[in-house]
């Protein structure tokens, strides 16, 4: 995907200290960083409109104050000034994070800026917006998102416009089967998302398409299983069984996270996935079976399976690479996908700093910027609706703090 650079969370500082440039985006902050939530932070316009050009310094720390003071600005003076620089500022990526920032409030021009956005010519945008519509779909959209799928060929972009039709499949004919039709062409990466977000928002009709890719051998044959995991078709099964009995070692972790999902004897297909990581840990050299373990128990984890969710922890707080990096990648998928499971997993946990560093390593590795600011919203609102001095505001305030936001 073009004008995608990589500005990684930790970037090492490549400039000069600043000695004037931001210093009044740090006063202004200074109350907000040592207390995060509590309430507006006021703050003048110029300063604001400061932190929006900051958006895109190469200094990490410089962005991330800048989109702390925009994301604690009264919204009267945040929503304006990132809807002008979505507009009309000359640098593509500060569009790109003004769009994203733009989603964390309840604005109602929130939705006219992320349909403009999807004709724009800057790949981010369009990404944002198809990300956008995944979470609040518009059914009258549904003709000019399937006329995209005939264009929209980046990396990055295409599997965002997949998750923005899926929604819609249920309802729409024309949806489903397009969606049905990608599943079984083009490049397996491709494929590879429009099968999970089939998945994902339980497209029943995918079952039959389904079964045939999961009975090939191949890079999809994961994907398929946790799929038909996910849809809960019992016609399923006796595929399922069949391939438990000849498929290869490193498909058997993505066959007993299908089954729990399922309901099929969850117990024994958890502690089977936690003996898999177990085992990969002890023995180097098996990471296939390592990453299918982590995304299984990472699948059960975005369904509300909190056990599995503190499988990952437990062996993912310790670890060291090999093993620690597809642990922390699960983790922040359940994040993102099923935040109020990972909340209520993490209130409960004596490694609570260690466990939200690992988690943090995930964010980094996904670089999911619209997902990361929706997982900061929903922990917002979980600490406003609360009671002061709570666990939950603790863990909240926390996350808030120590992931950057």
């Amino acid at each position: 995907m073009t004008n995608r650079p990589h500005c990684p969370r930790k970037s090492p500082n490549r400039w000069p200290e600043r000695l004037v440039a931001g210093l009044a985006i740090v006063l202004a902050l200074g109350a907000a960083a040592a207390a995060q939530e509590r309430g507006p932070t006021p703050i003048s316009r110029e300063d604001l409109l400061a932190a929006v050009g900051r958006l895109g310094d190469l200094d990490y720390d410089t962005r991330m104050r800048a989109g702390r003071a925009i994301r604690r600005a009264p919204e009267q003076l945040a929503v304006p000034a990132l809807l002008e620089a979505v507009r009309e500022h000359a640098d593509g990526y500060i569009r790109f994070k003004a769009l994203v920032l733009l989603t964390g409030f309840a604005d109602p021009r929130t939705v006219d800026a992320m349909t403009d956005a999807l004709d724009s010519p800057n790949d981010r945008l369009r990404e944002v917006a198809y990300g956008y519509f995944e979470h609040h779909p518009a059914p009258a959209l549904a003709p000019r998102l399937l006329a995209a799928l005939d264009r929209e060929t980046g990396e990055f972009v295409r599997p965002s416009l997949v998750r923005a039709l899926a929604p819609l499949a249920a309802a729409n004919p024309a949806v489903r089967d397009a969606l049905l039709r990608d599943a079984g062409r083009g490049v397996d990466y491709f494929r590879g998302a429009v099968i999970e977000a089939l998945g994902d928002y339980g497209v029943a009709a995918a079952t039959p398409r389904l079964i045939d890719i999961a009975r090939l051998d191949g890079p999809l044959q994961d994907d398929a299983v946790l799929a038909l995991g996910k849809l809960g078709d019992k016609v399923a099964l006796a595929t399922l069984a069949e391939l438990q009995r000849t498929g290869s070692p490193v498909l058997q972790p993505s066959l007993a996270a299908a089954f729990c999902l399922m309901g099929q004897n969850c117990s024994s297909h958890l502690g089977f996935l936690q003996k898999t990581l177990g085992f990969a840990e002890d023995f180097p050299g098996y990471q296939d079976l390592l990453r299918a373990a982590a995304a299984g128990l990472g699948a059960i984890g975005a369904r509300g399976g909190v056990e599995a969710v503190g499988m990952l922890l437990d062996i993912g707080v310790p670890s060291e690479d090999p093993v620690r990096a597809p642990v922390a990648l699960a983790l922040g998928l359940v994040a993102l996908r099923d935040t109020a499971t990972l909340l209520k997993v993490l209130e409960g946990r004596q490694d609570r700093d260690k466990a939200v560093v690992l988690i943090a390593e995930g964010f980094d590795m996904l670089e999911e910027d619209l997902e990361e600011e929706r997982f900061f919203v929903a922990v917002r609102r979980t600490y406003w609706a609360a009671p002061e001095g709570s666990a939950t505001r603790a863990l909240c305030e926390q996350l808030i703090t120590k992931l950057d936001f």
